[in-house]
């Protein structure tokens, strides 16, 4: 007896189509094309979720040294100067303070500093 697929067949291809909704043309509407595009973006998820951690870290570097130079100090410097005082101030936290907090990243510079 053989075995017939159109059910199975049917789920997997809907399953692709469903992961390929909103993209253009023949990418979502047939199955060899939506299932093209699924994988590749696949791929670039995958490899996208490791650069974001380093896009971000370039970020923080970027924000702190802009708000350092304000204080009249560069960003390496006071990371050298923040690890001899033993402040365990992440960049990701130090950033945020310079944005939001001014009063309280210069009480920061000022401690590191002196």
């Amino acid at each position: 007896m053989r075995v017939k697929r159109g059910v199975v067949r049917h789920r997997r291809h809907k399953k692709i189509r469903k992961l390929a909704k909103g993209y253009r043309g023949m990418r979502s509407k047939t199955f060899v094309k939506a299932n093209e595009a699924v994988l590749k973006a696949g791929r670039y998820a995958y490899r996208d979720r490791k650069a974001k951690k380093r896009t971000f870290r370039q970020l923080w570097i970027i924000r702190l040294n802009a708000a350092l130079r304000a204080h009249g100090i560069g960003y390496s410097p006071f990371i050298k100067a923040l690890h001899t005082k033993k402040i365990a101030l992440d960049r990701k936290a130090l950033s945020e303070l310079a944005i939001h907090e001014p009063a309280a990243f210069a009480a920061v510079v000022k401690a590191v500093t002196k």
